[in-house]
């Protein structure tokens, strides 16, 4: 059991979860604050999400729309994951995928292009976005937190001014692909049918699953992953083993980019939603990444997982009674998870320091039985 324990991916797990609880748990007590009555079934219904209908149809419809937003969800906590292995902190990927979106709609709408021309467009876009914050990093030594920032917000007004074009004049969202742009929309490959004829759900997701994995393998059982870890834990010691840092550093950002782009060409691909050329903040999508990234124990297989979770706590917000609670109630529970994902390196460490203070005792205690034997 303990040799289990031992384990950096068991103990992730364990965090995550003890995270989640908590989380959960305090949010209930700021139910119980606000109306104590309904305080039992908010948090359940929080909890549940789709299954909280009770036919099947409709279970399946609603998992299906938790899912749709998954997939870009889990590609901004990948591009988070990415870069923080390699030791830079992507906090610009909201910009990122702000900038995927803006080329995959802006190519959609405007110039008719095809799903994967867009798709790719939207991943190009992403990875030179990122590659500005990475020559700045490498050349300037501009923190890459600060310059992410910054161009998150130049990404916002950027889209924004060339999305207006493709809007009608008396509306605030871009026009629908199914009108404008109907060969953009990502394929179905049959998973419309299985999630109760929900028109949205396609290939972003298994497409999102499939990116997870090839990050772990480029992370963990390539060259190309050691060079950009050893990168990060030490530039300077990377150089002196004559592997080029400037470029790793550079290269981490644009792949971070790359998916960060993505994931925005995943979200409004499907026609779910339509970019609000009004809008004065960045889409909470990218710093959800972050949460997602954390709460995953920073693995891409583990990151799959925590996407889910998180997208379906905020959906299952949708189930409260608002006649007593606010929607923005998932919000809460999920910030307070967020949070919370903070301690998952203190929990780790003390689930250690827990685990080598019983092997000390156990050993101190066979050495005094070893000693009384003789």
């Amino acid at each position: 059991m303990k040799k289990l324990l031992k384990n950096s991916g068991v103990q992730s797990f364990i965090a995550s979860l003890i995270c989640i609880v908590i989380g959960m748990f305090v949010g209930f007590l700021f139910l119980l604050a606000i109306e104590p009555s309904g305080a039992g079934e908010a948090i359940l219904a929080v909890a549940k999400n789709f299954f909280a209908y009770s036919r099947r149809a409709t279970q399946l419809k609603y998992l299906g729309s938790t899912l749709v937003k998954t997939a870009p969800l889990l590609m901004c906590s990948l591009s988070v994951l990415f870069s923080y292995k390699v030791g830079l902190f992507n906090i610009g990927a909201a910009g990122q995928y702000v900038m995927g979106a803006c080329a995959c709609l802006y190519a959609a709408i405007m110039l008719g292009w095809g799903w994967l021309p867009c798709m790719i467009l939207a991943a190009v876009a992403g990875g030179v976005y990122g590659a500005i914050t990475g020559l700045l990093k490498a050349y300037a030594n501009v923190n890459e937190v600060i310059s992410g920032i910054m161009l998150n917000w130049i990404g916002l007004y950027f889209t924004n001014m060339v999305l207006s074009q493709a809007k009608d004049a008396s509306s605030a969202y871009t026009y629908p692909l199914q009108n404008k742009g109907p060969k953009a929309i990502l394929p179905s490959l049959g998973l419309t049918s299985v999630f109760g004829d929900n028109k949205y759900v396609g290939i972003a997701i298994p497409l999102a699953v499939i990116f997870a994995i090839l990050v772990w393998v480029l992370l963990e059982k390539t060259k190309l992953g050691y060079e950009l870890k050893a990168t990060g834990f030490n530039k300077n010691a990377a150089k002196y083993c004559g592997m080029a840092e400037k470029r790793n550093v550079i290269l981490s950002l644009v792949i971070s980019g790359v998916l960060a782009g993505l994931a925005g060409s995943f979200m409004y691909q499907t026609d779910m939603e339509q970019w609000q050329v009004t809008i004065a903040s960045v889409p909470g999508m990218g710093f959800n990444g972050i949460a997602a990234a954390f709460l995953g124990g920073l693995n891409p297989i583990g990151a799959i997982f925590s996407s889910f979770f998180i997208q379906h706590i905020t959906d299952g917000g949708s189930n409260v009674d608002l006649s007593i609670y606010c929607s923005q109630i998932s919000d809460l529970i999920s910030s307070l998870i967020i949070y919370l994902c903070g301690f998952v390196a203190f929990i780790k460490y003390a689930m250690n320091t827990g685990i080598a203070k019983s092997e000390e005792k156990k050993a101190a205690k066979a050495v005094a039985e070893k000693g009384g034997d003789k």
